[in-house]
């Protein structure tokens, strides 16, 4: 696995470097800006980039649009994105451009280094991966009249470990629940949230993209 980290803590981004090489991952290249990094990545051809949210010049969302715009290039590479905080409107930015190879993680879980670990190795191998945290705080900012409120209250944590990029196996570990079960409920969240299997999107991304949009516009 070849990454490029986009960073402007230098302290964040050389620990970052130093962590992965110590796993036996090659970064090929780090970056403080938008501009080096998209550089990197242009040069390097990574196979997965972690970008800061908040980069240079203003640290509102140029790491966003950077990454948007890597992955226009590179269209196969795969992106982790890192934030201080929640920031709901940044992940389904992101996710609206596709949702395969994607990650948005909080910073704090890079610390939890297994779990940092876990998520990135799923990102590069075409999975996604949304942090918990962002998860919990896009069900409290949901509200009545929509469609999301079809889903029974069990139906909605499956929809939230979807979110979270989980699979059906590990969902079914993580609610206690036989895999027949979690089967059912997704068989029941396509249904209440209109998604035909005849779609040729794939419904599991359209219903976590439902889910993120939703409580998105309801900031």
């Amino acid at each position: 696995m070849r990454i490029v980290i986009a960073e402007d803590d230098a302290l964040l981004r050389e620990g970052l470097a130093l962590l992965l090489r110590a796993e036996g991952i090659d970064v090929v290249a780090t970056a403080g800006d938008p501009g080096g990094f998209l550089e990197a990545v242009g040069l390097h051809q990574p196979d997965v980039a972690i970008v800061d949210v908040r980069m240079p010049p203003t640290h509102t969302d140029e790491g966003i649009v950077a990454a948007v715009e890597a992955r226009r290039r590179q269209p196969e590479l795969a992106v982790l994105v890192l934030s201080a905080y929640v920031e709901q409107a940044f992940a389904t930015e992101l996710l609206s451009h596709g949702s395969s190879r994607l990650g948005y993680l909080l910073k704090e879980r890079v610390g939890r280094v297994d779990e940092f670990l876990i998520a990135l190795h799923r990102v590069a191998d075409g999975g996604t991966a949304i942090d918990p945290d962002v998860v919990a705080q896009l069900l409290v900012r949901t509200r009545p009249d929509t469609r999301l409120e079809r889903l029974s209250p069990r139906e909605r944590d499956v929809l939230a470990l979807m979110a979270e990029g989980l699979g059906n196996a590990a969902i079914a570990e993580r609610l206690f629940v036989t895999d027949g079960a979690v089967h059912k409920h997704i068989r029941s969240i396509f249904a209440k949230l209109d998604l035909a299997p005849t779609d040729r999107a794939d419904r599991r991304v359209t219903a976590v993209l439902h889910f993120l949009e939703d409580a998105n516009r309801r900031v």
